[in-house]
């Protein structure tokens, strides 16, 4: 599957037609980079780090959390470090951090842009303290979670632009996305 890479600036406005990000163990000159990808989350290269959104319960249910639950397990381990809202759970597989952000206490409510930013926060203390500088997500907090993505990259931007870390964004190309959203809200 091809990828087609961009990068946008915080209001989602187009800013360069491509761009590429240093891959691990390569140098950056100490700024972040936030990139989009239009492809699978799962093919970004293995030893970049993941992150998505869950609540306190670690329930999964619905959304990509089901595919990163099915991919990752570790359900009884993200319980057992009792994470509340504003905090960041975390899970090594493979060599690979795969970061929970917790943005609300259960999986029936929505998050606020002060949970996401509180969670995001933590994500970002772990990846200063582990050398962690390649991060890929989907639009986190925007699917079933209704935030806007203008708001969430801005805050990603916020929390992010005093270091090294590299963020690239997955989406799935709109018919894909609606497709595999339609299925998971069957079940």
């Amino acid at each position: 599957m091809s990828s087609e890479s961009r990068t946008l600036d915080s209001r989602g406005k187009r800013k360069s037609p491509s761009v590429v990000l240093p891959s691990a163990g390569q140098s950056v000159d100490d700024r972040w980079r936030l990139a989009y990808v239009n492809g699978d989350l799962f093919s970004c290269p293995a030893e970049e780090a993941l992150a998505h959104c869950i609540s306190e319960d670690c329930r999964m249910g619905a959304g990509i959390a089901v595919m990163f639950k099915k991919k990752f397990a570790g359900v009884a381990e993200l319980k057992d470090q009792k994470k509340v809202s504003g905090q960041c759970a975390v899970l090594k597989t493979n060599g690979r951090f795969v970061f929970y952000l917790i943005t609300k206490k259960k999986y029936n409510q929505k998050p606020t842009y002060e949970s996401l930013k509180q969670s995001l926060e933590d994500m970002k203390s772990h990846c200063v303290t582990n050398g962690v500088t390649r991060i890929s997500m989907p639009r986190i907090g925007c699917g079933l979670d209704r935030l806007k993505w203008s708001k969430v990259a801005e805050i990603l931007e916020e929390v992010f632009k005093h270091t090294n870390v590299s963020i690239t964004v997955y989406s799935l190309p709109e018919k894909t996305e609606t497709t595999v959203m339609k299925e998971f809200m069957r079940r």
